[in-house]
């Protein structure tokens, strides 16, 4: 019985999680990490066709942990904005299937690493 919890509490944290997604708003836009640099920066190779160099804000420094191959939110700069921008938010397994079959990664069968 009690693996039956434990189950259906990992459903349900799963559903949570799904029910709160975030989606790009104005000029934000998806991007997928290729390569720490360091010092909370990174390459990250966005969908709308661009690469930018990309930092984590101070604000989310301790809360946002990514790797290369995650799928992130990012939000350009005003000033030099196709060279550079801020993570913002990155997505969990489980909200990017979501994301995948509700088709808003249409753009993402370009990219080899899904």
């Amino acid at each position: 019985m009690s693996k039956k919890k434990e189950e259906l509490a990992q459903q349900e944290e799963i559903q949570q999680q799904i029910s709160r997604i975030h989606l790009p708003r104005g000029a934000q836009c998806f991007g997928i990490l290729e390569q720490r640099l360091g010092g909370s920066r990174m390459h990250i190779r966005c969908f709308d066709g661009k690469k930018r160099v990309c930092r984590i804000p101070g604000r989310l420094k301790r809360r946002l942990w990514v790797r290369a191959g995650d799928l992130v939110i990012v939000e350009p700069w005003e000033f030099s904005g196709d060279k550079r921008g801020d993570v913002v938010y990155k997505y969990s397994r489980a909200q990017l299937e979501f994301l995948k079959r509700k088709g808003y990664l249409k753009q993402m069968d370009e990219f080899e690493e899904f």
